[in-house]
């Protein structure tokens, strides 16, 4: 979103006061609305809610150590439950626009890193342990000194970055960008479409669905990624119930056989804190649990950063409000998530559609959060909404927050260069974390060589380095015999 637009939108909100909702929320102090916070949470859930769907099938067809599976109804119930309470506990104790659920990435290193070498209970331990690893880093301000500590172009590095990667998501998601499935043959690693051109409905839905968003972007028309996604869900329904189409992907548009479903805990407090180490040796334990811990410390904070930068609620230097009570929530759903087997929950980046909405204040959490919780009961309801839908969300947002990108001063090379690889290195790699330490190494070797070590906080030169170790860390496991 432009500064233009923001000054507008803060300009046409009611005078700070109103009622203690509004007051506790900071609501029309941070010039936003009931019905903004509203249409925000509902444009979050809308386009986070394939988590539903794709955790439990992550999670769900991996095997552990002696070749169990976890449930699929009992991980959905999971997936759902830790969403809704994390991200409430979230609105309420930091007051930011940002919800909480299941890590994509996470869950993978868990499912067939993780799972292979112990049983599930034990696997899910080593998460509880990687939030709690977490928390401490919170209570003893390390986490938060080191968000001090980046340099502000590196943080408007990091929101385009991130911009980029989640328009990239969109693209992929929708089916609108696909792998090449013999790359071994190609220099090309991705194609248009699934054949190299759009074919099918589903991407004509997403294609409309784009432009139908920018339209309403342009015509500044409220509630602009909401409409687009209902719109073109009921537009996906109408064409599935003419053609009865197979490639959706996750979620059919599909009117279900029932509303109402009946959730089951089967799985809730299912993990064991230490067991790990009794499965596999004590140094492949730290090592999984550094790469977990790495992951979601940085993951979060390009993710905080990137939301709270787009919502316009950075201060003069460049900080995050309230960063404490955030960063130990975002620890605790870590822990959360393990706990109920559902894998580390993590801030959600789509959590930008809802600012993209208008939401700038936790009172959205309220209404996301809720939307998970009836999931609980009403999943085959609120799973109809194809990726297709959901996904030009995401490629209009990918757009609002690469406008950040003017505030980086490209002719100064020293911040320059780590800033062009943070934002190149999150799509390209598919992940924040690999785009952040890509700038943080980068950053530190270039004002080593200008003479400029000493402009370097030492968080960044302990940060930098535990990123090399992080790049590095396959040598490193066979240097030491893990592999």
């Amino acid at each position: 979103m432009s500064e233009s637009q923001k000054v507008a939108d803060r300009s046409s909100a009611p005078p700070p006061g109103g009622n203690g909702v509004d007051r506790y929320f900071r609501i029309s102090e941070r010039g936003s609305t009931f019905a903004r916070e509203i249409r925000g949470g509902f444009a979050t859930f809308f386009t986070m809610a394939y988590i539903l769907v794709l955790n439990p099938i992550i999670l769900g067809s991996a095997k552990d150590k002696f070749g169990h599976q976890l449930d699929t109804v009992q991980l959905t119930t999971a997936t759902a439950l830790v969403a809704a309470v994390m991200t409430i506990i979230m609105g309420v104790g930091g007051n930011l626009p940002l919800a909480l659920a299941a890590g994509l990435g996470l869950n993978a290193v868990v499912a067939f890193q993780i799972a292979p070498l112990m049983a599930w209970d034990d696997a899910m331990g080593l998460i509880v342990l990687e939030g709690l690893l977490i928390c401490v880093l919170v209570v003893t301000g390390l986490r938060e000194a080191v968000m001090h500590a980046i340099p502000q172009p590196l943080k408007q590095a990091i929101s385009v970055g991130i911009g980029l990667f989640i328009a990239f998501i969109g693209f992929v998601d929708a089916g609108f960008v696909s792998r090449i499935p013999d790359a071994a043959n190609t220099t090309v690693p991705v194609q248009l479409g699934g054949t190299g051109q759009l074919t099918g409905w589903p991407i004509l839905v997403f294609c409309a669905g784009v432009l139908l968003t920018i339209a309403l972007l342009a015509r500044k028309v409220k509630g602009a990624i909401l409409i687009s996604i209902v719109s073109m869900t009921v537009v996906a329904m109408i064409i599935n119930s003419i053609a009865d189409i197979k490639a959706w992907g996750l979620t059919t548009p599909a009117w279900p056989d029932k509303l109402v479903d009946t959730p089951d805990f089967g799985l809730l407090g299912d993990f064991s804190l230490f067991g790990a180490f009794g499965e596999t040796t004590a140094l492949t334990v730290v090592l999984l649990i550094f790469t977990l811990v790495l992951s979601d410390f940085f993951d979060t904070m390009g993710t905080v950063v990137g939301v709270s930068a787009e919502a316009g609620l950075l201060d003069d230097e460049g900080k995050v409000p309230n960063l404490g009570r955030v960063l130990l929530i975002d620890g605790a759903a870590a822990a959360a998530g393990g706990a109920a087997s559902a894998s580390s929950a993590t801030s959600y980046i789509e959590s930008a559609a809802g600012v993209g909405e208008g939401a700038r204040t936790g009172f959205s959490n309220l209404i996301t959060g809720g939307l998970f919780a009836l999931a609980l009961f009403l999943t085959p309801l609120l799973t109809i909404v194809p990726l297709q839908a959901a996904a030009p969300a995401l490629v209009a947002v990918g757009f609002l927050m690469m406008t950040q990108v003017k505030h980086i001063d490209w002719d100064k090379y020293e911040i320059a260069i780590p800033a062009f690889l943070t934002i190149a290195v999150m799509p390209f790699t598919y992940s924040i974390t690999n785009g952040i330490g890509a700038g943080f190494v980068a950053f530190v070797l270039i004002k080593t060589v200008l003479g400029k070590a000493k402009e370097v906080h030492w968080l960044m030169w302990g940060t930098s380095a535990l990123f090399l170790v992080y790049f590095a860390i396959d040598p490193i496991e066979q240097i030491l015999g893990v592999k």
